[in-house]
Formats: C-alpha cells, structure tokens, sequence
C-alpha cells in the first residue's frame, strides 16, 4: 500500500480550513462550448488523447502511451459495473411516448444485484419523462413476445415508485432490460442511442449489472491496452460501484451543503481489501466511481472503528470525511472493514470529495473532463487545488474532446499546500 501522509494539494489557503460545505460552486466552474462535447466515441477506444499532469507540469499524450508513462508499480483499479438498459420507452395510442428511467430497486429487494435477477414483478423508483402524457392506467411495452406493464405509484420527490409486472415471468429483470430498454446516454448529448452505443458504452470488462452511467475514464481500454500494461508492470484490480444517475445532477445550491450529494451502491470484499494492504507502489483509480469507492473503503473502516459494535455496515455520508473525529491510521481501517466483509458485501456512499479533502489510499486518477457546476469538477479540484483550472484552460485551447465519450487525464495528486 502507498505510503499516505494526508497531506493536501495545492489549494488557495482560504479553502484548507474551510469545511466543505461553505464552499460556493461559483468558485468552480467554466466554459464550455457545445461543441466541444463529444456526442460519439472515437473509432479505436485507445486513441484517445491523454492529458498528463505532475508537479505543476502537463503534457499532451495519447491513451495508447499509458504504459509509457506510468511506474510499473502501479496498480490501476478499475470499476467491472455494467451499465444497464435503463430506459423504457411506452408508446400511447395519441402518439405521445412515456419514458421510465429505472434510478434504484424498491422492492422485494433493494441490492442492485440482486434486484435484477428478480422475476416477474418488482418495483423501482423511476424519472418519468412526458409524464403530463401519462393520464391514468397502466403503461404496457410488447415487443419480441415480452409484455411489459408498469402501474405508477406514490411519488418520491422528483420521482415516482413505478410498479413492473412482465410475462414471460421466467425472465429476469436485467434479461427485461436487455430485450425492451436503451442505452440511458447522458443528458447532454441530445441525440438517442444508437447501435454502437450498445458496446461503446461499456467497458471491456464490464461485469456486473446495475449502473445507469459509465465508468467513462474506462471507455478508453482495450484488450491490446490492457496486455501492454500487464507487459509494463502494471498491475490491475477490479472493484465495484454501481453508477447512479445523480452523478450528472449539476450543483444548483449557492453552497454545498445545501445540494444532496448522490448515494451508490458499493460491492466489496476481503480480497479487494488484502491487495490494498499488500501493494506499496502508487494506487490510481481509473474513473472517479472508482475514486470515491477507493476513499469509501477507508472511510468505512474509520466508521467501524469508533462504532464496533454496529451490527451492519454503516453508510458513508456526503460530509463523513470532514465530520469524523481523529481519523485512524489507515492499515487499522482497512484491517476493521475487512473483518465484517463476506464475498461481494453490498455497501454505500454519498461522499463528496471537494477541496479541504484528505486522500487516504488514492495517488492519482485517471478521469474525463468534465461539466461544469459539478461534483466530478471538484473532485478534481480536490486534487489539483487551483491547477485544475489551469488544466481544462489547456485542454480547451488544444482541443481536447469533453465528458462521457471525450479524451482522458492522468493526475498525479500534489502532496504540500502552497499559498
């Protein structure tokens, strides 16, 4: 495991002893013009371009070079979700269509993974677009010899528990997605999915069902990419967290404490636990799911060090890294998570890492570029303190391609605070 010191990034001194949630979204946005969004993946995942930033310096690489640049001591830990076929799309009789996006399982169970081996009928808290359209009744979807109904029910803030019932009942809710629902391409790029959406916007080693989003910072691997790093020294773990579709909700609230950060569901277990513990080089999530899975780990631990005797796993909140009282030392975090861990252990976290954030396992990410007024851009102020600005001033000058399908940045976290 990398030695960590808990040292911060290059930040303004105004923010170090600024708890997160006083901090102003205004202080962390820019420019983004439409078309330097990328509404389609390249043609080769791998040739993408690769922004590389250390100690102040940045340099302008290509996907393919990764192996090139990193120590062949680093273990690159990458997110195995799969995304799901979210959307359900309901034709009416007037010509109207009703959209359901599937955001989390209601019932009978509430375990992402579990949730989608369900059969038959199971109920889901769902964003319902052109709902004014939905008058009363049931929504019924056939297609390929699959019937589909969805009764609504009670409304939970902007969404609403949607009850599904579906013959053949033998299917399970994933197979159900798979034959009637799409891709649920995020919001900004306008446009509907298409067939190369279906493969594009999944990793090569995507696993387990249950994300709503990509892990995009993974889009960019390939098999031959993969065997290059294995050549190199690089070392690889999988972790899981289950995307939800928070991660693209823009921070609308003056200060931070007034926007509710999203929660997701982690699956972890002791052997995830034990490489963390073995590994002595540097430690770079690959996408910032992974990132706030890795730091969710510590902090779970932390939780059950001053709380033993919890019988369940306690849950991460959006300020517990700011609100905790005399963080452990790591090793003892990560030993006390990993007592209670049987084989893929559900878990979850609505951590906000923003600026005044201690990293406690990570030393770097390879990550987007991403919105503006969002949690994932201050994330990557966290770790780059004011140079994070610096950065995207760059890759917007020398056209680098933006967000979900655009070009990717490798960031090594600074370690002093500078005034």
């Amino acid at each position: 495991m990398a030695p960590l010191d808990g040292r911060l990034p290059v930040l303004l001194l105004r923010y170090v002893n600024m708890h997160p949630s006083q901090l102003s979204i205004r202080d962390f946005t820019y420019a983004l013009p439409e078309n330097r969004i990328a509404q389609h993946p390249l043609a080769q995942r791998d040739a993408a371009r690769l922004l590389t930033y250390r100690n102040g310096e940045m340099a302008d690489r290509l996907f393919q070079e990764l192996a090139d640049v990193l120590p062949p001591d680093t273990l690159l830990l990458f997110n195995n979700t799969r995304v799901v076929r979210a959307r359900l799309l309901f034709p009416k009789e007037s010509g109207a269509t009703i959209e359901l996006f599937c955001l989390e399982p209601l019932a009978p169970a509430r375990e992402l993974e579990q949730a989608m081996l369900q059969s038959g009928s199971a109920s889901w808290l769902c964003l319902i677009g052109n709902n004014r359209r939905w008058k009363a009744g049931p929504l019924v979807l056939e297609a390929g010899g699959i019937r589909l109904v969805a009764e609504r029910g009670e409304r939970m803030e902007d969404a609403y528990e949607i009850h599904f019932n579906w013959s053949p009942a033998t299917l399970s809710f994933a197979e159900l997605l798979e034959q009637l629902g799409h891709i649920p391409l995020p919001p900004y790029m306008k446009r509907p999915d298409d067939a190369t959406d279906a493969s594009r916007y999944q990793t090569v080693f995507a696993r387990f069902d249950g994300s709503v989003a990509a892990p995009t910072a993974s889009l960019h691997f390939t098999e031959a990419l993969l065997g290059k790093l294995d050549k190199a020294g690089i070392q690889r773990q999988e972790l899981t967290l289950h995307i939800g579709a928070g991660t693209f909700k823009p921070v609308k609230a003056e200060q931070l404490g007034d926007h509710p950060m999203h929660r997701e569901e982690m699956i972890l277990d002791a052997g995830l636990i034990d490489r963390l513990l073995r590994h002595k080089g540097p430690v770079v999530p690959v996408g910032t799911t992974a990132l706030r899975c890795l730091e969710s780990i510590y902090w779970l631990g932390a939780l059950l060090l001053q709380q033993p005797e919890k019988p369940d796993l306690p849950e991460v909140s959006q300020f517990t890294p700011y609100d905790l009282i005399s963080p452990p030392e790591t090793t003892a975090a990560l030993l006390a998570l990993k007592e209670r861990l049987h084989q893929r252990t559900p878990a979850f976290t609505s951590v906000m890492i923003a600026p005044g954030y201690h990293f406690r396992l990570a030393s770097g990410l390879i990550t987007n570029f991403h919105q503006p007024n969002s949690t994932l851009l201050l994330l990557v102020a966290a770790a780059l303190g004011d140079d994070w600005r610096r950065l995207y001033d760059h890759a917007l000058a020398t056209d680098y391609r933006f967000l979900s399908y655009g070009d990717g940045s490798l960031l090594w976290f600074e370690k002093e605070v500078k005034a």
